[in-house]
Order: structure tokens, then C-alpha cells, then sequence
């Protein structure tokens, strides 16, 4: 599950290194990327975004599978184990576990991505300076991205329908429930977006500690993708070891 203005796409560099052991299924949430709003009247919210996932899998003829997420998508996994639907959850960089002042920040760069993203021209994105400001606020190897991502990227945040609704609900989140089933709880050393004493809270909610992913930032999946795939790996095993 992706954050809050991506798509399920983000998840690419991943998704071949886990289908050699699982049967992988990314989503796009409802509101953004590919998928249709939520109908009239219902809130966009973690709430309403984690049922709906969990509604597409049970049409699926999926039961109690393993999740993982990235920022608000990791929120929903960690919200899914509190209640017990699920297998395992990994959780990167989870939204939740911010301070007040840093949660302001969250927002504002949040509302500035996305202003960049609407006003500027596609040819743009990928331009060294383009390259610069959206890259190194979500990544620690920007180079790693192509032009090509950071343009879909850029489109899909520009399209994200249940973008503002979703990022007025952070001013309500909370860490969920505790756990019922194993999680891990993964931050990036260089997250930007989210900075990793984040991780401090999230290790205190989970009581259990929270791996640091060296040299990736707040999307690991493009920093090293080996890494979060070992990562998600162990931790439908149980809990993850400590990464290297």
C-alpha cells in the first residue's frame, strides 16, 4: 500500500523480488492512481481507505494475508494487525507518530509537492532541478529514479483526487490499537519527509524496536529495493532481524 499522493507503482522495484516467494498484489487506494473515488458522503479517512482494501482482497477470494505499507500505507497495515485481519504487517516510515510541529511540517511539504506537481510541466519534473527538490525530499539515491518515475509519480500526485480530504484526516490520526498479529516497523536514515526520530515513538507504541534502513530515505523501495524486500520477507516470518 502506497502514501498519500502516490500510486501502486511505487512499489515496482519490489514487486518481482517478492513474487519469488509470494503471490504480490499492489493497489492503488481509492482516490488515487488508477482507482475511483470513494462514493459520496464517505470520508476519507485511514478508516475508510484500510476497509476498502480490505473489501478489493475479499473479493479476491483473499483471506488474512500478509501487508505491507509505506507511510499513510503503512499506517493502514499497522492499522489492519490492531485488528487482527491480517497475517503479518511491515510498516515503513508509518505516518502517526509525529509531533505536532512535525506533523505541520509533513503538511506543508505535502501541499507544496503537490502545488509543484499541478503547476509545473511534465518535461520539467525530470529536469535536474525538478530532480533536486521532489527526489531528495522522498529519496536518498535520486539518481536511482527514472525520468520516467518521477513524471508517473508527478501525474499521479497532480490526479490524486482524495488527496486534500485524506491529508485534512491527519490532523485526527493516532497511533492504532496495539498489534494482534507480528509487524515490523522500518524507517529510513535519511527520511526527510517523516525524520527518523519518528521511529523512537513507533518503537515505544510496538514495544519492540524499529529497524533503521541504511542510506534510504523516505521511499526505500527505490533507495534499495533488496533490502526492503528482505525486510518484508523476514517479517512474514515472525519479526525481522535487525537490516544490515
Amino acid at each position: 500500500m502506497h502514501g498519500i499522493g502516490h500510486h501502486w507503482q511505487v512499489w515496482t522495484p519490489v514487486l518481482d523480488l517478492l513474487a519469488e516467494r509470494f503471490d504480490v498484489i499492489a493497489v492503488d487506494l481509492p482516490g488515487f492512481g488508477a482507482s475511483p473515488p470513494l462514493p459520496p458522503g464517505l470520508p476519507y479517512n485511514a478508516e475508510t481507505l484500510a476497509y476498502a482494501v480490505e473489501a478489493f482482497w475479499g473479493r479476491l477470494g483473499v483471506s488474512e494475508p500478509h501487508v505491507a505499507g509505506s507511510s499513510l500505507g503503512g499506517y493502514l497495515a499497522l492499522d489492519m494487525a490492531s485488528r487482527g485481519v491480517v497475517l503479518s504487517a511491515t510498516a515503513l516510515s508509518p505516518a502517526g507518530f509525529w509531533s505536532r510541529s512535525e506533523l505541520f511540517y509533513g503538511r506543508s511539504v505535502l501541499r507544496l509537492l503537490r502545488a509543484g506537481a499541478m503547476a509545473t510541466a511534465p518535461e520539467l519534473v525530470g529536469s535536474a532541478v525538478g530532480r533536486a527538490v521532489t527526489g531528495r525530499l522522498l529519496v536518498s539515491k535520486p539518481s536511482r529514479v527514472s525520468d520516467r518515475e518521477l513524471v508517473s509519480a508527478a501525474g499521479a500526485l497532480r490526479e490524486s483526487v482524495g488527496f486534500d480530504d485524506t491529508l485534512d484526516s491527519f490532523l485526527w490520526l493516532a497511533p492504532p490499537a496495539p498489534p494482534k498479529v507480528p509487524i515490523t516497523v522500518a524507517w529510513g536514515e535519511h527520511d526527510r519527509l517523516l525524520p527518523r526520530r519518528q521511529a523512537v515513538r513507533a518503537g515505544r507504541w510496538a514495544q519492540q524496536r524499529v529497524l533503521l534502513l541504511k542510506g534510504c530515505g523516505h521511499l526505500p523501495m527505490s533507495d534499495d529495493p533488496e533490502l526492503v524486500a528482505r525486510v518484508i520477507t523476514d517479517g512474514t516470518r515472525e519479526l525481522s532481524p535487525a537490516a544490515k
